[in-house]
């Protein structure tokens, strides 16, 4: 059943990808309000719910999360206060119409496969901040399907210390029980989101350290 769930949602998801985008093309200044929307539509049609632990911190300008699904972005966009940049791979934006998710709102396409594309992410991420964003990235690099943290990822490392920025870490649990786009599978349930304190990055071992505590926080959620 979860299965066939799954096909239809991914039908769906397809369609609504193509009007928020349409919706964000006629409305660019509204941008934010038309993804909300779109976020809490997607919501209704899988029957999730949040249960929150902690508060977001109004002077982040960065929040790393953790990543297994794409429930994790849909999450995000419909409770995150403020406008987010989503930092993606510059693949999605080349998707057929699709991929004006990323351009419309100006989120922030980075090429994994060019070793130099840390000056255009760093260039990209203090544009987004200096316009009120906050940027929302996932260090992992990827989605991971076990109980571990993947490895971080060196760019964001790199441009929360060249920006100085303040960074809020994002824990989330069970998005990939309930929506799994690789076998195409969607359930219904309770995604549990643990906000933690901005953190100290002075510490040589801070991004170690982070991947350290968000396993923790993880593993006792």
């Amino acid at each position: 059943m979860n299965k066939i769930r799954g096909v239809l949602y991914f039908i769906i998801c397809v369609i609504s990808i193509f009007l928020v985008v349409v919706s964000m093309a006629i409305f660019r200044k509204a941008n934010h309000k038309c993804r909300q929307i779109w976020a809490k539509f997607q919501k209704l049609v899988i029957g999730y719910k949040v249960e929150q632990i902690g508060e977001f911190d109004p002077d982040a300008n960065i929040i790393l999360i953790n990543h297994r699904s794409m429930l994790d972005i849909i999450i995000l966009e419909d409770i995150y206060p403020k406008n987010l940049a989503w930092v993606s791979k510059k693949e999605i934006g080349e998707i057929f119409i699709l991929g004006k998710i990323l351009t419309l709102p100006k989120m922030i396409a980075v090429d994994r496969k060019n070793p130099r594309s840390i000056v255009s992410l760093v260039r990209d991420i203090k544009d987004r901040v200096d316009n009120g964003r906050v940027i929302a990235m996932f260090p992992e690099g990827t989605r991971g399907r076990g109980e571990k943290l993947l490895k971080f990822q060196d760019g964001a490392k790199v441009a929360i210390q060249k920006l100085n920025l303040k960074v809020q870490p994002i824990v989330l649990k069970d998005t990939l029980k309930l929506l799994d786009a690789k076998n195409i599978s969607l359930n219904s349930g309770v995604v549990k989101v643990a906000c933690l304190d901005v953190i100290d990055t002075t510490s040589p071992t801070w991004y170690e350290d982070l991947r350290k505590d968000m396993q923790e926080v993880y593993d006792k959620l």
